[in-house]
């Protein structure tokens, strides 16, 4: 029963917004969707790996920047520019694997850091191609299928199927030897290059598997916002995604979609009623970090297990 729990709860949150039936709260219900897409994929580094990344917002920026120039300039239809943007982005970062996996620990952070902002800058200063400060208005949404995604409830179910294909590849990499052998690597280094296991090979595969999670997410940003600018790949786009995946619960599956929820919420609901939500997402996390080091979800688990003493052994 406990382990169909939280999938049953996950079905229940996601027909909410249905169930409200407002444009509003369906349209932030998609947002908490990519949102949490985005943090699932930084999870990979931070939460499996042990790599925690500064810069993963430039995966998302430059799938976002390729769809939209390639679409509403170099002429290309949907299928052929999305295809085209998460395959440039994987590439991009496989490279960058290849360079950040040259250090551990800070020097990680700072590598990963300066490269995000490398490509922040591109974005800024390249106004023949970017649009600079102004970006890249004018993208469509596509019709699969005929299906138009301009209505915010077929964009949602649209989003959703995304959602969930990423959860599902992602709970398949964690739990396959690839991913057990990420964990063994993040926890016992040395032990598992003893064993015979190529640890940076292992690390830069989850590298390049988070990237392309995380263009995926840059697709159906720009999708929805149907424009990019540099924002999406600047520094605070990264910490923020940052502070999703570690108050949710690193290493879990449902934490970033709890981290993301708690952080969608408070800039697009909240906000509308208190000034300073600024402020109060400070609190929050702090409150988060006092009661709940561990993240959200981990939290909530502990908590349950003291709760029922049945419980105390179950999985």
């Amino acid at each position: 029963m406990m382990r169909v729990l939280p999938w049953l709860l996950g079905t229940v949150a996601l027909a909410v917004p249905l169930m409200i039936g407002q444009a509003f709260y369906i349209n932030v219900a998609s947002q908490i969707l990519i949102a949490a897409i985005f943090a699932s994929s930084l999870n990979i580094l931070v939460g499996y790996a042990g790599l925690t990344s500064l810069g993963h917002a430039a995966y998302l920026g430059t799938a976002a920047y390729l769809v939209a120039w390639l679409n509403t300039q170099g002429g290309f239809g949907h299928l052929p520019a999305v295809l085209l943007a998460l395959g440039g982005t994987t590439l991009m970062a496989a490279l960058f694997g290849l360079m950040a996996l040259r250090a551990t620990g800070i020097a990680f952070l700072m590598i990963t850091l300066a490269l995000g902002q490398t490509l922040w800058g591109v974005a800024y200063r390249w106004v023949t191609v970017t649009g600079g400060d102004n970006g890249l208005p004018g993208l469509q949404r596509p019709m699969p299928f005929g299906i138009a995604l301009t209505n915010p409830v077929a964009f949602y179910l649209f989003t959703t199927i995304v959602f969930l294909l990423a959860i599902g590849c992602i709970a398949v990499f964690a739990r396959s030897g690839l991913g057990t052998s990420l964990v063994g690597s993040r926890d016992q280094p040395r032990r598992m290059r003893m064993l015979g296991h190529n640890v940076w090979l292992v690390q830069w595969l989850a590298f390049v598997f988070a990237g392309f999670w995380a263009a995926v997410a840059g697709v159906v940003f720009v999708y929805y916002h149907q424009y990019i600018s540099p924002h999406a790949l600047g520094l605070p786009a990264s910490a923020e995604t940052l502070l999703m995946v570690i108050a949710g619960g690193a290493g879990t599956l449902f934490g970033p979609l709890v981290g993301a929820f708690i952080v969608v919420v408070l800039k697009m609901v909240v906000s509308a009623y208190v000034t300073r939500w600024v402020m109060l997402l400070g609190i929050v996390f702090v409150v988060i970090v006092i009661f709940m080091p561990e993240g959200v979800v981990p939290g909530l688990d502990r908590l349950r297990r003291r709760l029922l003493p049945g419980a105390r052994n179950a999985p």
